[in-house]
């Protein structure tokens, strides 16, 4: 997780779920105590300032490296308090909806980068005063400058071949808390962006970066927890099935897109109340690949045969409430003519219309996964799965 042929078009929907709730924190009642939360408890506003570097991922990237790239993030944050039952499963993350501006240090090759994207900010270790957090985000991102060979020419940059672009953030803190308004941090991040090959060429950016920042909580940074008695549910197997499909750009730089289709059949293992193990087989087939076959008359009367890739697959899905964020390393059985890495892995999300515990029918949901071999994205895809 192609109906809209971007890849940035996979998160709009728990993006606006998440804006919306990001804007409507109003009172909330303790289940404990039946006392009025206050208004806006937990919500706050992070700044960073951010300077870093590119780094140079594999060979094909033959752009200068810029001596210094700076940015700031902007973070528009609500500390969860259990109003659901996943928040407490999940230690209160906070949530988030981040605006990020990345001037990468060489503005006639790499132009600059304004990404939005929402987030999520899991605590790894607290104390009353300090704390470690990881924060997890993705979303699009609006690059100035492109591969073009029409004027302005800029056919160095071999990274980018759209102005859209994946946007994707990982990022970690040491955090120290002055009061229950103020937190100042420390911490690192790896910034992504690509087109997932909607348009080549299309290595994308990987920026390393440092960044201290502060924190301002409005009202308070430590909403009172709802505390709830969660049933233990059932450690279940279920069967699943999951249809995709992905628009790729041909290997030619302005070429044609080209439609990728794949299915995905699996066993899930829930293993705890919001974690689910997956085990399966990936099989694709690769419109570009059988074009490009055909075009360079490679392998004639083999084509198709040769656009197909088989692989197997493990992962593990961490769910919060109707959204699952999943994470797949998958091995590759039968590859097609365009050899890879033998590794590939997966990460994104399932949103799920269907959740129920009993019946022949336990899951209906809505996917977008980006694949990537290693730091190199392979393509965006959207897709709809089931699970009995």
């Amino acid at each position: 997780m192609l109906s809209v042929p971007h890849t940035f078009s996979r998160f709009r929907l728990p993006a606006l779920a998440l804006m919306a709730w990001l804007l409507s924190a109003g009172v909330c009642m303790a289940q404990d105590s039946l006392a009025p939360i206050k208004p806006w408890s937990g919500f706050g506003i992070e700044v960073n300032p951010i300077m870093g570097k590119v780094v140079k991922h594999e060979a094909k990237f033959k752009l200068p490296i810029p001596a210094l790239t700076t940015g700031v993030d902007i973070n528009f944050m609500l500390h969860t308090y259990g109003a659901k039952e996943w928040e407490q499963a999940c230690r209160y993350p906070t949530l988030g909806l981040a605006i990020t501006y990345i001037n990468y240090g060489i503005d006639s090759i790499y132009g600059q980068c304004i990404g939005l994207y929402p987030n999520i900010t899991l605590p790894l270790y607290r104390s009353k005063k300090m704390q470690w957090d990881l924060r997890l985000g993705d979303g699009i991102g609006y690059v100035t400058k492109r591969y073009q060979r029409t004027a302005p020419v800029n056919t160095i940059n071999n990274a980018i071949g759209s102005h859209i672009n994946d946007f994707g953030m990982f990022m970690t803190d040491l955090r120290y808390h002055v009061n229950e308004h103020w937190d100042l941090q420390l911490g690192g991040s790896l910034t992504h962006i690509s087109d997932a090959s909607f348009r080549k060429p299309n290595l994308g950016i990987n920026m390393f970066a440092g960044h201290i920042g502060v924190r301002y909580f409005p009202v308070t940074s430590q909403p009172r927890r709802i505390v709830r008695t969660v049933p233990t549910l059932p450690r279940r197997w279920l069967a699943q099935a999951r249809l995709s499909m992905a628009m790729v750009s041909s290997y030619t730089p302005g070429g044609p897109v080209l439609p990728v289709y794949i299915g995905t059949a699996y066993a899930s293992k829930r293993w705890r109340n919001n974690k689910k193990a997956h085990f399966g087989i990936d099989y694709s087939y690769h419109e570009n690949i059988y074009a490009f076959l055909r075009n360079t008359d490679s392998l004639r009367g083999s084509e198709r045969v040769n656009s197909i890739k088989t692989a197997v697959f493990a992962g593990n899905e961490f769910m919060l409430g109707r959204l699952g964020i999943a994470l797949q390393v998958g091995y590759y059985l039968q590859q097609s003519a365009i050899k890879l890495d033998p590794l590939y892995q997966k990460i994104g999300g399932q949103y799920y219309l269907l959740q129920r515990e009993r019946g022949p029918l336990k899951e209906v949901f809505f996917s977008a996964f980006l694949k990537v071999h290693q730091s190199v994205a392979e393509l965006g895809e959207v897709g709809m799965g089931i699970g009995f």
